[in-house]
């Protein structure tokens, strides 16, 4: 079985001239036992699009008097939000309109993901090293169910995943941990066992309030931005050597740990 060792890396903070000792795993983790990945921004480059989606679309019913949203207010008001949150803070008066909306942007965004999306990028060299080491896995995502299953299609992961958990199933989603927890369940895993994949604030929140070490990955997000939620490491991508650092020092204690032949 895997065993995970405390693993020091080194990252630079914000407004922070020294470098801070930053533990990615700790040694509680014995063994690891699973893997949990958000959709949107973690394992594909999809933001772009939803950004221009709703961008278009909101200009043609002029929404803020016609001006064009930028994407500083994609990314603090709408990216990683379910989107009945995200109806109601475009439309407060008007839910159903808003859900409406937001069932027309979805068609749109599946027509430019259908011929756009793109991978982000290492991801299939960490689908490798989570098949190799046998953990579990599964994909928690605010997104609706046809968007989810269009991406996963596309990035040819459908057959990666043992549980897909969408936001749409739980009572309440991310930022709330309860699509995590979810997750734990289906997989009959433990959260003292399992790490997250996160590139959002709200779902970097909803990890850490599961109780388990997040990834953050700031795909599209400002590294300060996600700072805010508290991830354990935060790596530009799934090339990143800090990654890769953490996860060959694992692999080392797993070999020092077994038994002689």
């Amino acid at each position: 079985m895997l065993r995970l060792v405390l693993v020091c890396l080194f990252y630079k903070f914000p407004h922070d001239s020294q470098p801070q000792p930053l533990h990615f795993l700790s040694p509680s983790f014995v063994p690891l036992e699973a893997v949990l990945f958000d959709v949107d921004g973690t394992l594909c480059d999809s933001d772009p699009l939803h950004y221009y989606a709703f961008r278009e679309m909101l200009q043609e019913i002029n929404f803020n008097d016609g001006v064009p949203i930028t994407e500083e207010f994609f990314v603090k008001n709408i990216a990683g939000k379910h989107n009945e949150d995200i109806a109601l803070l475009l439309f407060p008066n008007d839910l159903q309109r808003g859900l409406k909306f937001m069932d027309d942007k979805e068609a749109m965004f599946r027509r430019l993901a259908s011929e756009q999306l793109k991978p982000v990028n290492g991801i299939y060299k960490l689908k490798k090293w989570v098949e190799d080491h046998g953990l579990k896995r599964a994909a928690v995502t605010n997104a609706p169910r046809a968007n989810a299953e269009l991406m996963i299609s596309l990035l040819g992961l459908s057959d990666f995943f043992d549980a897909v958990i969408l936001g749409d199933d739980c009572e309440r989603a991310k930022p709330h941990p309860e699509p995590y927890l979810k997750a734990l369940e289906a997989l009959n895993v433990s959260k003292d066992h399992t790490f997250v994949c996160e590139d959002s604030v709200s779902g970097i929140k909803a990890g850490v309030a599961a109780g388990m070490p997040v990834i953050g990955l700031t795909t599209r997000n400002p590294e300060h931005l996600l700072m805010e939620a508290k991830p354990t490491l935060i790596i530009k991508d799934y090339e990143d050597p800090k990654l890769w650092t953490a996860l060959e020092e694992l692999d080392k204690q797993e070999a020092a740990v077994k038994p002689a032949a």
